[in-house]
């Protein structure tokens, strides 16, 4: 049966340490598909509590706010923070559809997440291996758990759609 929102079948094989994260992925991806009705790139966020419920969520919004820091992952950073009365968001997990870049990467480890999981790497501006691993460098006071490659496919659909468009 093929998955409602990506339209693609699920792996053959399970996968302990990614499956638990296609469910939060999903609600991100939910978020992501909705960037492009503001000409903005289709990359989604959410920041999920220790308990597992939405404590934040957002998408790119650059264009739609002539801000050029208003990323998903930073603006569901924010609300995370609001919702929870501080900046410190540790025990939460942030669910993106891509991999962060540079800026993302500071705020999420200014931010004292546990954990990091994204979707889709970003070759051109990744900053969670990619190009750079700001999140893992040991110089840092804080290092969240990375777990990468979740629903790749399924959130780089949306950016392939988007840059080939004419």
């Amino acid at each position: 049966m093929t998955d409602p929102l990506t339209g693609l079948l699920p792996g053959p094989d399970p996968d302990p340490l990614r499956d638990p994260w296609r469910e939060p992925m999903r609600l991100a991806l939910a978020e992501a598909v909705r960037a492009p009705e503001t000409g903005d790139v289709p990359v989604g966020a959410v920041v999920l509590g220790p308990d597992g419920s939405v404590l934040g969520r957002g998408r790119n919004e650059r264009e739609a706010h002539g801000d050029p820091t208003a990323h998903a992952e930073v603006l569901a950073l924010r609300a995370a923070a609001h919702h929870l009365g501080g900046w410190r968001l540790t025990g939460c997990t942030l669910v993106v559809t891509l991999e962060p870049c540079t800026m993302c990467a500071g705020a999420i480890v200014l931010s004292r997440l546990n954990r990091l999981v994204y979707g889709a790497v970003d070759e051109k501006a990744g900053a969670v291996g990619s190009l750079w691993d700001v999140v893992r460098d040991r110089r840092l006071n804080h290092r969240p758990e990375v777990i990468g490659g979740v629903l790749a496919e399924a959130c780089a659909a949306p950016l392939t759609a988007f840059f080939r468009k004419p």
